[in-house]
């Protein structure tokens, strides 16, 4: 037996010496953050220094990459010069030391079950696309960070329909990834979202209880509404939960006579609701949880697979791919989002130091982080002025600039930690007209005083005015009961596309990025929203109000909000199109108003944001009505060609400016010309 253990330890000795000499010889040959050729004898002379002076185990590692499948994708379709492409899917085992440096930064690590080496093991799914021949590949891995377990990267850059309930890439599009050479990488993240989807396994801590808090806005009526609980109850007395309703965030919760609740059984509550409660009504439910899981080891489970991926880890467990000279990480909306957290938190620099993302791509984020790395956490709740407002994951620090916080008192930046250790990423943070709304994007190119920001030199901000939060190609506009405009149906794939090909470039051979474009980086481009003079639509003029925000006490339920911020948003030109940022073609040459927010209908919170939708007024076709303010369509252009060279005009000017490939150009002016034909028919 105590041969058996030296030589585990004389083995894991041996492991982190040789991880933390590959990190020691990095840095020699390349400086913090570069890319080298390994010198196998330097290395291996620092791996016996450092074992001989007595280093510990390595805090965290992928100890197994167990393939459950892998072949041809695409039946051998080839996508330009890069050829076919195989695909492999796998499960990553990973282990970590909760007693490590970065064990210690995740919340009740210390509580979860270990194995004999004193370590905590846990699973993540792995997909990857790869060219077949990794000498055809570009050396760019590009990860995407999940949204909720699905591939949101297909349907924004590769033109799919992707479905919205389960993981997958079966559907290609035209490719536009592929085609550019990428090896496609994505890891599951969050724990217990279900099987089809790409999900974390985690250990349950099962001795720690705690209050876990719930919200639930049905839109819709009925007497009674069954719910799932994020937890199971520690204890399902009724007297030990609480139920409340309110209109509005902002209201006072109540218990009116009508409203109660029933557990179905430890994850299940019915809700009774009282009668002539608003269909927007949120309802609030308080409860004893167990089974907490240590939700932060997805920065941990992010971080490890690719830096194994791209070789960074060393060790006995072999990548299946290779030719990896740079990483981009790109997160949409939820992983957006968790992308700057993961930043922040300081999980861009893997256990040997090393740096995981060369290029972090946050899209739609706003200036919000996650609920992830907490006890009891909800890595799916966001704030919004009517969903979720409360929730953490919205506080200071918001920019990527060094800012000091009036308002909260403190100080900081989203690159405070990866600054300290040399792995701060390159940052194309992109967002929409709805973050402004709904995300309080102001934050991230505004000081909280409300002062312009100068980014750093590696970040650039792109405002993709007049969109929505997240749509793919092609859509309409649609009507619900919920909202009173017709959804907002513009996709900013074409930039994204002309983004990510220039990210590519920045991190492989340093060519410079397009200067940024967003709202508050100079004086006079935000303004406070009841200073907005929007135009008058069917003889009323709307006056929607953002998503506020104040610094909130979470240690007490309810949180507790102190101190407001100013949160500001675009000024508007007098159709009400937001201005300071790129507008794609068929907003340039708009035939109606594309707004980034919504108004709740009468019924459902009236007044109130309606969630992400976004909104599309068409424009009066002639004139002859004094009920809308604005020019009607006629007057605008001509005819459809008229209105066509207006359109193409507006995309080949975002080429000249590397904010839409030349390829996209008849795609985009065709997709502009359809929408325009709609409203003039």
């Amino acid at each position: 037996m105590f041969a058996y253990q030296a030589a585990a330890i004389v083995y894991d000795l041996l492991d982190i010496a040789i991880s933390s000499a590959s990190t020691l010889v990095r840095r020699i040959q390349s400086g913090p953050g570069g890319t080298m050729k390994t010198n196998y004898w330097l290395l291996g002379a620092a791996a016996v220094g450092l074992v001989a002076a007595g280093a510990k185990t390595s805090d965290a590692r992928v100890v197994s990459f167990d393939i459950e499948s892998q072949g041809p994708a695409y039946d051998g379709k080839a996508f330009g010069e890069t050829g076919a492409y195989r695909r492999i899917d796998a499960v990553a085992h990973l282990a970590i030391d909760p007693k490590s440096e970065r064990g210690k930064r995740i919340a009740l690590l210390d509580k979860a079950p270990v194995n004999d080496k004193g370590e905590v093991e846990f699973t993540t799914k792995v997909t990857i696309l790869a060219p077949q021949d990794a000498a055809k590949g570009s050396g760019t891995l590009f990860y995407e960070v999940p949204n909720r377990g699905r591939n949101l990267a297909f349907p924004l850059l590769n033109l799919t329909s992707a479905p919205a309930s389960v993981f997958s890439v079966d559907d290609p599009g035209d490719g536009f990834l592929m085609s550019r050479g990428y090896t496609i990488v994505w890891s599951g993240w969050q724990a217990g979202i279900g099987g089809d989807l790409m999900q974390m396994d985690v250990p349950v801590v099962s001795d720690v209880t705690g209050q876990s808090r719930e919200e639930f806005i049905f839109d819709k009526a009925g007497e009674t509404q069954t719910v799932t609980l994020t937890y199971p109850a520690a204890d399902t007395a009724p007297e030990k939960a609480t139920l409340t309703v309110r209109a509005k965030p902002g209201d006072e919760r109540q218990t009116p006579e009508g409203l109660s609740f029933r557990y179905v059984d430890d994850r299940t509550i019915e809700i009774t609701r009282p009668d002539g409660m608003d269909n927007g009504a949120i309802y609030e439910f308080v409860y004893p949880a167990k089974d907490a899981v240590p939700a932060g080891l997805a920065f941990v489970a992010t971080a490890d697979v690719v830096s194994f991926l791209r070789g960074n880890q060393g060790g006995d467990v072999e990548s299946p791919i290779s030719g990896i000279d740079h990483a981009i990480g790109m997160g949409i909306s939820q992983s957006g989002r968790f992308l700057r957290d993961f930043i922040y938190q300081g999980f861009n620099a893997d256990e040997g130091g090393s740096k995981v993302f060369d290029g972090a791509m946050p899209h739609i984020a706003g200036s919000r982080k996650t609920f992830t790395n907490y006890p009891f956490a909800q890595p799916g709740r966001y704030s919004r002025q009517h969903e979720d407002h409360d929730y953490p994951g919205d506080q200071f620090p918001f920019s990527y600039a060094e800012t000091s916080d009036p308002v909260s008192g403190g100080s900081g930046s989203i690159l405070k930690l990866c600054g300290e250790t040399g792995t701060c990423p390159k940052v194309i943070h992109t967002d929409t007209s709805t973050e402004f709304w709904q995300g309080r994007a102001s934050l991230v190119s505004t000081a909280p005083s409300g002062e312009p920001l100068t980014m750093p030199g590696d970040v650039r901000l792109f405002f993709l005015a007049g969109a929505p939060h997240y749509n793919g190609w092609g859509g309409d506009p649609k009507q619900t009961d919920v909202c009173v405009y017709p959804s907002n149906p513009v996709s900013a794939g074409p930039t994204m596309r002309a983004l990510v090909a220039a990210m590519d470039e920045w991190v492989g051979d340093g060519t410079t990025p397009p200067e940024s474009a967003f709202p508050g980086l100079q004086t006079d481009q935000l303004v406070d929203p009841a200073a907005l003079a929007l135009p008058t639509l069917d003889g009323t003029q709307p006056s929607p109000m953002p998503n506020p925000l104040a610094v909130v006490d979470h240690s007490v339920t309810p949180p507790k909000a102190g101190k407001a911020y100013k949160v500001m948003v675009p000024k508007t030109d007098g159709d009400g199109l937001p201005q300071g940022g790129i507008q794609e073609p068929v907003i340039a040459a708009p035939a109606g108003t594309y707004w980034g927010w919504n108004l709740r209908a009468k019924g459902y919170a009236e007044g109130d944001l309606c969630s992400l939708t976004g909104s599309f007024v068409a424009f009066p076709k002639t004139a002859g009505s004094n009920s809308d303010s604005r020019e009607p369509l006629d007057a605008r252009y001509a005819d459809a060609a008229a209105y066509r060279a207006a359109a193409k005009k507006a995309a080949e000017d975002l080429v000249a400016k590397r904010l839409m490939l030349e390829g996209d150009v008849e795609r985009v002016v065709e997709d502009a010309a359809r929408r325009y034909g709609a409203v003039a028919q």
